[in-house]
This record gives structure tokens, C-alpha cells and sequence, in this order.
């Protein structure tokens, strides 16, 4: 006798990079999509040789064959809601954004992968011109680290007012909100997030982790988010929810490697 368990669940997709150390990009997306119940599909934009100690190698894959995995999970599973992480280049950008409005993708979430939480800039200035000017006006909402934030909106940040007068300008460039992530701030500011819509502007608070293993936070993070919008949640109930599922990652972080490890994304499976 065959068994057949039929069941409808949301479909997300994320368009990024692949973590060879599996504690960020694609595959932190796939393992935050299952956490929730949803259906992870993927569209890789770059190949990284990397561990817990950073990066030794970056292999960019065509923008055609981006295109070609972008077009194949819309045209036969469709999707409810979309991410962006690492794009790496302005070929990439351009043709992904090109996607997003050819086949209507809604519930964009754009993770503005350009400046890692330690300050380097990962991608060229040309990459971050489209990024801003070509991709973000498409986006539901926008989540970059305190170092994106001050590339796209021209601040330097070190306050929350300063984090509050960022996402203000960032939303001056076309999106739908900003959630400007705390994670690269100090003291009582680290972990602290400002939210902007046009209209609400928001300090978003969780617990204070004490942990090194911090590792795929921002992925996590914007894949969470992307997650609850493919399950029907309104995009602040979205959010929130989002950060508490990354406080309790973090409180069940991964000690491996030599670095910084990554978060328990699957933390009810660690629970004694």
C-alpha cells in the first residue's frame, strides 16, 4: 500500500550565497524556511570556500544561471515570499531585480549583503549603487547591519538617534520599511534594532546574549523574516517574531570550528 501525506505549506525563496561552513547564506536560509514549517527553495548567486575563521575563497556563478534557478522554482512551485543575501556584484543585482518585477515576486526581503559586522566592504561601489538604486525601491523591507545603514543613508552611526535618522533616510530611497539591526552596536545598543515603515518609527528590544558564536545572524534574521511573511503574517508581527527566533538561536549557539560558530538554528533539538 502507498501512503500519501498531502499537505499545502507556504513556499519561500532565498537568492544568496553558500556558507561551505553551513552557519550562513543558503543554507542557514534553508534550515531558518524549515524551522517554520515552510517549503526552502534556492537560487545560489555565489560559491564562498569558508569556516568558522572568514573566508578563504569567493566563486561568482553567471547571471544567467541565476536567472535560470529564479525562473524554474517561480514557473513550476511559486513562491509566497523572497529573500536576498550576498548578490556580490552589479550583473547579479541587476538581473535579480530584472526577476522580482518580470514575475511579480511579493514579499521581498532584502538583506543588503555589502559590509560584513566587523566594518570590511564586501562588495565593489558600482554593486552598492544598484543595490540601492535598482533593488532596494522593490523590497517589503530592508534589514542592513549598522555598517550597511551608514553607506545607504550617508550617517555615521553611533547612537540610536543616529539609527533612527538612518532608517529615515534609507526609507527616503523607496522602500516599504527599514530595520536597521543593531548587532554591530556596543553597550546597551548591541542587539537593539530601529524599525521604520513611513509612519511608525520603532526601537525593537530582545534579551542581551552573551555569546561569541554569532555566526549567520543577519542571514538568519532576514530568512526568519521572509519565512513568517510566507506563512501570512503582516510584516511587523513578521519581524518581531523573527528576532525572538534569533535570541533563542543564539542562546543555543554552536561551539565548533576555531571562530565564531553559528547559531542553533535547530534549538528545540538541543533543548535537555
Amino acid at each position: 500500500m502507498t501512503c500519501q501525506t498531502q499537505l499545502n505549506v507556504p513556499v519561500a525563496l532565498t537568492i544568496a550565497g553558500s556558507d561551505s561552513g553551513g552557519g550562513a547564506g543558503i543554507q542557514a536560509d534553508l534550515k531558518t524556511f524549515a524551522f517554520h514549517c515552510v517549503h526552502g527553495t534556492s537560487a545560489l548567486t555565489c560559491v564562498t570556500a569558508q569556516n568558522t575563521q572568514g573566508v578563504s575563497r569567493v566563486d561568482a556563478l553567471p547571471p544567467e544561471a541565476v536567472v535560470a534557478q529564479i525562473e524554474a522554482v517561480v514557473s513550476d512551485i511559486g513562491v509566497q515570499a523572497t529573500k536576498t543575501g550576498m548578490l556580490l556584484n552589479q550583473e547579479i543585482i541587476q538581473a535579480v531585480a530584472t526577476q522580482v518585477k518580470i514575475l511579480g515576486l511579493d514579499n521581498l526581503v532584502v538583506d543588503p549583503v555589502m559590509v560584513s559586522r566587523t566594518g570590511a566592504q564586501l562588495i565593489d561601489d558600482s554593486a552598492v549603487q544598484c543595490l540601492r538604486d535598482v533593488l532596494m525601491p522593490l523590497a517589503a523591507i530592508v534589514t542592513p547591519n549598522r555598517y550597511e545603514a551608514q553607506i545607504l543613508s550617508g550617517l555615521a552611526i553611533h547612537t540610536l538617534e543616529d539609527m533612527q535618522a538612518a532608517a529615515q533616510c534609507i526609507h527616503q530611497l523607496g522602500v516599504t520599511a527599514v530595520l536597521v539591526k543593531g548587532g554591530g552596536m556596543t553597550g546597551s545598543l548591541r542587539g537593539v534594532d530601529v524599525w521604520f515603515d513611513g509612519q511608525e518609527l520603532s526601537t525593537l528590544k530582545t534579551e542581551q546574549v552573551e555569546t561569541h558564536h554569532t555566526h549567520g545572524t543577519g542571514c538568519t534574521l532576514s530568512s526568519a523574516i521572509t519565512a513568517n511573511l510566507a506563512q501570512g503574517k503582516d510584516l511587523g508581527s513578521a519581524v518581531r517574531c523573527a528576532k525572538d527566533y534569533v535570541t533563542t538561536a543564539l542562546n543555543y549557539a554552536l561551539d565548533m570550528g576555531q571562530g565564531t560558530g553559528p547559531v542553533g538554528h535547530f534549538f528545540p533539538l538541543l533543548r535537555s
